[in-house]
C-alpha cells in the first residue's frame, strides 16, 4: 500500500509539473504607474487570464523591464512578449505610424482616434515596417488632443511661445516650432523635475499624464484650446511569442482586444476626464484660451508645412507617404 501511495504522489507530482509547464505567460513592458492611459493592458491581462482559465497570463510591469524609449527594441530580441510605446519616442524606428502624430489633423475623440489607428495598422507597409522590429501592432492607446501646462507667466498669445522650452514629441514639436518654441523631447517620468527645475517652461500632456506625471502640482497655467495634435502609442507583441501561441491562446487574446479598447476610453472619458477640471479647479490653475484667429493661424503655419515635410521624408525612404497621409485625412473628412 505504502508502495502504491508512494506511485501515486509521484504521479500526482508529475502531473502538476507538466499543467505548470504547459502554462503561458508573457512579460509586457510599460512604464509609470496604472493609469487611464494602461487600462486597455490591464484589462487585456484579465480577459485573457479569464479565457484561458489562468492558462496565459500576462505579467504586467511599469519600468521593471526596461525603459519607455527601448521597449521596441526589447520587443525585437524577444527581452518580453509584449509593450507600449510611443511612435515619437524614435521616429526613425517606425516612420509609418508617426503620420498619426501630424499636428492639427482634425481628430475629435478617442473613438476616432482608435478607428484611424486601427486601419493604419492592418496597411500592408505599417505591417512591414514593424515586422524590422520582429512586432506586430496589436492596438493603439488612444488620447485626445495635447495642450500645455507651463509656469510663469502665462500666454496672452501664441506669440508668447517665441522662445519658450516646451516639452513636446513628434509633430506637436513641429508644430511648437512653428510658433517659435523651442521643442524637446524627454521621457515622461523626466518631465516633472525639468519643470521644476526651469529645464523648460511648458509641457505638453493629454490630461491623464498631467495628472499621473505631476505637472499639475507645479504648472500655474493651462492651455485649454491650442489641441496642436497627440501621440500615437501602439502595444505591440513579439510576432515570435505571437506565433507559438496555441490556436486558443492567439483566440483569448485577439479577441479581447475591443473589449479593451471599449473598457479604456469608457474609463478615460468617464473617469479621467471627469476628474480633470475639478482638478484644475483645486489647484488653482490660470486656464488660458486663445482665440479662433489665433487658432487658425496656427493651424496654417503649422499643418500644411509638417505634411508635406513628412511625405517628402517617407517617399526618400522608399514608403508610401502620401498614400498613408491621404488614407488618414480621408478617413477624418469622411467621419
Amino acid at each position: 500500500m505504502k508502495h502504491l501511495m508512494g506511485k501515486m504522489t509521484v504521479a500526482a507530482i508529475a502531473m502538476a509539473f507538466a499543467g505548470e509547464a504547459m502554462a503561458t505567460e508573457w512579460n509586457v513592458s510599460l512604464w509609470g504607474k496604472r493609469r487611464a492611459f494602461t487600462e486597455h493592458v490591464e484589462k487585456l491581462a484579465e480577459l485573457v487570464s479569464e479565457k484561458t482559465g489562468g492558462e496565459f497570463t500576462l505579467n504586467i510591469s511599469y519600468g521593471g523591464l526596461s525603459k519607455n524609449r527601448e521597449n521596441l527594441d526589447g520587443i525585437s530580441i524577444g527581452a518580453f512578449e509584449m509593450a507600449q510605446f510611443c511612435a515619437g519616442y524614435h521616429r526613425d524606428k517606425n516612420p509609418t505610424i508617426t503620420v498619426l502624430e501630424l499636428p492639427f489633423l482634425g481628430v475629435k475623440t478617442l473613438e476616432q482616434e482608435r478607428e484611424l489607428s486601427m486601419a493604419l495598422y492592418q496597411h500592408p507597409a505599417v505591417v512591414e515596417d514593424l515586422a524590422r522590429w520582429n512586432a506586430t501592432l496589436l492596438m493603439p492607446s488612444p488620447l485626445p488632443q495635447y495642450n500645455f501646462v507651463g509656469v510663469g507667466d502665462a500666454p496672452a498669445e501664441l506669440a508668447d511661445f517665441e522662445g519658450m522650452a516646451v516639452r513636446a514629441t513628434g509633430g506637436i514639436g513641429a508644430a511648437m516650432e512653428a510658433i517659435g518654441g523651442v521643442p524637446t523631447s524627454m521621457d515622461a517620468t523626466e518631465v516633472r523635475q525639468a519643470l521644476d527645475s526651469g529645464v523648460v517652461k511648458a509641457v505638453s500632456f493629454a490630461p491623464h499624464a498631467h495628472m499621473s506625471f505631476g505637472t499639475i502640482d507645479t504648472g500655474t497655467w493651462w492651455t485649454t484650446n491650442m489641441n496642436p495634435g497627440t501621440v500615437n502609442c501602439p502595444v505591440v507583441a513579439n510576432t515570435d511569442a505571437l506565433n507559438a501561441l496555441s490556436d486558443e491562446e492567439r483566440d483569448a487574446l485577439m479577441s479581447s482586444l475591443d473589449e479593451a479598447l471599449d473598457h479604456y476610453i469608457d474609463y478615460y472619458n468617464n473617469q479621467t476626464m471627469a476628474a480633470w477640471g475639478p482638478a484644475l479647479e483645486e489647484r488653482g490653475i490660470e486656464q488660458v484660451t486663445f482665440s479662433d484667429e489665433a487658432i487658425a493661424g496656427f493651424t496654417e503655419a503649422a499643418a500644411a508645412p509638417a505634411a508635406q515635410a513628412w511625405i517628402e521624408e517617407m517617399n526618400g525612404r522608399d514608403l508610401p507617404g502620401q498614400e498613408l497621409y491621404d488614407m488618414i485625412t480621408g478617413m477624418i473628412s469622411g467621419s
